[in-house]
């Protein structure tokens, strides 16, 4: 297993790291949208997914991956009713390529932030 970390994402605010290799698979930790700085997004829906996905290219390259070698991605959402937002911006990061996906309503988040995302690719 190979532990991976970026400067151009948030340092885990846990005893987790950011992702991690195992074989041709790298497993990213739930990232929610925090700067790189460590700083919270605190706009709308759609700024804090974008800002999830900025830090999921960071870890991604990082480990030798992107997001078009995204094999499963899950997503943990404050609220049912910004499904339609948080849609819409994950569609501008995965249009041609459609990872399986799972999306589930969570009571609460890290830092109360309103989408958390995961992923799962393959190592380049």
């Amino acid at each position: 297993m190979k532990t991976i970390h970026t400067n151009e994402a948030p340092a885990a605010i846990g005893p987790y790291s950011q992702g991690v290799i195992v074989d041709k698979l790298f497993f990213s930790s739930g990232q929610i949208p925090l700067t790189a700085s460590g700083e919270m997004v605190t706009g709308d829906v759609k700024e804090q997914t974008h800002q999830v996905f900025k830090n999921l290219q960071a870890v991604l390259k990082e480990a030798g991956a992107s997001l078009e070698t995204v094999i499963k991605a899950t997503v943990f959402i404050k609220s049912m009713n910004d499904f339609s937002s948080i849609n819409e911006v994950y569609g501008d990061y995965f249009s041609s390529h459609k990872p399986a996906r799972s999306c589930v309503e969570v009571a609460r988040l890290p830092k109360d932030a309103l989408v958390e995302i995961e992923v799962v690719a393959l190592v380049k």
